[in-house]
């Protein structure tokens, strides 16, 4: 059965989130994010927020995001420290693998990502996602 989805109306029914931090709840977030359809063995969601994401990591396959609206820039850690990679509107990321990742989105980004599988994150303000135990969600 072919899936349609009308991007623009899902993102109409979205509000911005300003102020995320890596602490803010799945409650705090309501409303600013939302599960599109599922794509083979990955999760296609949209969100729109402003502020600063939690780590986060796919063990299962690379993450595709594209940027809709606004800039970020994108956080890729690694045992020899990080990246900072700026992205805007029409770029397409493809964050490895096993990554662990964030982003940072002062002004407010809307994004849509193919998220592979289960995820790992890290809900904590740290510069190293390394130094702690993360969670699943």
């Amino acid at each position: 059965m072919m899936t349609l989805l009308d991007l623009n109306a899902e993102l109409e029914k979205l509000t911005m989130f300003r102020g995320r931090t890596p602490t803010s709840t799945r409650q705090e977030r309501q409303g600013s994010s939302a599960r599109l359809a599922a794509y083979r063995d990955a999760t296609i969601f949209a969100s729109k927020s402003a502020g600063k994401g939690a780590w986060e990591r796919h063990p299962d396959g690379d993450e595709l995001v594209y940027i809709i609206d606004g800039a970020a820039t994108l956080q890729v850690a690694s045992d020899g420290g990080s990246e900072l990679i700026p992205v805007d509107a029409g770029k397409l990321a493809i964050v490895p693998k096993g990554a662990w990742h964030r982003f940072h989105y002062p002004d407010g980004v809307t994004l849509l990502t193919i998220t592979p599988g289960q995820s790992g994150y890290v809900r904590a303000d740290v510069e190293d996602p390394f130094s702690v135990e993360p969670q699943r969600d």
